[in-house]
């Protein structure tokens, strides 16, 4: 296909000889966009500062009790944990193909991969749907929840339902701990629901980014003088995988 270079000063141009993308309190174009991914850095560095918080807590934990988490690493499932990132890498790719691709005024190609993320990102939250299922039902969740097998205070029917479940052993090989030993890993999975919820929170809200951007590109909004907001929305994608790369070995690989 035959890349565009018409400049955004001809056919494209208002009647002031502007881009009608340029913003008036911007010079041209390229200053426009150098400043928009400026500003876009300065936000996914407060986001990264966010998560590197939260990596220091998962460290000194770790540290002080390697125990706990060697026992509680146990419950976790690997093999939902591998093809999450598996997704996630596929969807790295197909947005920064669509970036690519607008900026070579190929929509239909555009689009095309801008839904194929939407859905690697749609296909992560289920999968998240079935880890935090299963792991509710068990009662390995918040300590401070009734049901919860870390509450010191679980009630003698929860207590008789969670035995009871097909998973029974999970219930008898933490009632053997102790009250000092269960209330750490209690935390343990206090941690997990903070780190992977607050992942995955922040992957909703890059659906609704990729959402609106395919809304935007059908409107025929995005092309090689026009591609900033598909550009500084596959930044924050790849900063939303790149923190559950992270968060993949250090909580379901490293025992």
């Amino acid at each position: 296909m035959e890349v565009n270079t018409q400049s955004p000063t001809s056919s494209q141009a208002d009647d002031h000889g502007h881009s009608k993308h340029l913003a008036h309190h911007f010079d041209d174009v390229h200053q426009q966009f150098d400043t928009g991914k400026f500003g876009m850095w300065m936000f996914l560095l407060t986001e990264v500062m966010f998560f590197a918080g939260l990596f220091v807590l998962y460290a000194v934990y770790r540290s002080n009790h390697p125990e706990a988490w060697q026992f509680a690493a146990q419950f976790l499932d690997t093999k939902w944990g591998a093809i999450n990132t598996v997704v996630l890498l596929v969807s790295s790719f197909t947005v920064a193909w669509a970036v690519r691709n607008a900026q070579l005024g190929e929509t239909r190609k555009m689009l095309i991969n801008l839904v194929i993320t939407l859905l690697c990102a749609g296909g992560f939250m289920v999968i998240k749907y079935i880890e935090y299922s299963h792991k509710v039902h068990v009662g390995l969740v918040f300590p401070q929840l009734e049901h919860s097998l870390f509450n010191p205070n679980i009630t003698a029917e929860a207590s008789a339902k969670l035995a009871a479940y097909e998973q029974g052993e999970v219930f008898h090989q933490i009632e053997a701990l102790s009250a000092a030993e269960r209330n750490w890993v209690g935390k343990f999975f206090s941690i997990y629901f903070c780190l992977t919820g607050l992942h995955g929170f922040h992957v909703l809200a890059g659906m609704v980014v990729l959402s609106w951007l395919i809304l935007r590109g059908m409107r025929g909004d995005f092309g090689p003088d026009n591609f900033n907001a598909i550009d500084f929305g596959a930044l924050y994608w790849h900063i939303v995988d790149l923190v559950w790369i992270f968060l993949f070995p250090l909580l379901y690989l490293i025992n």
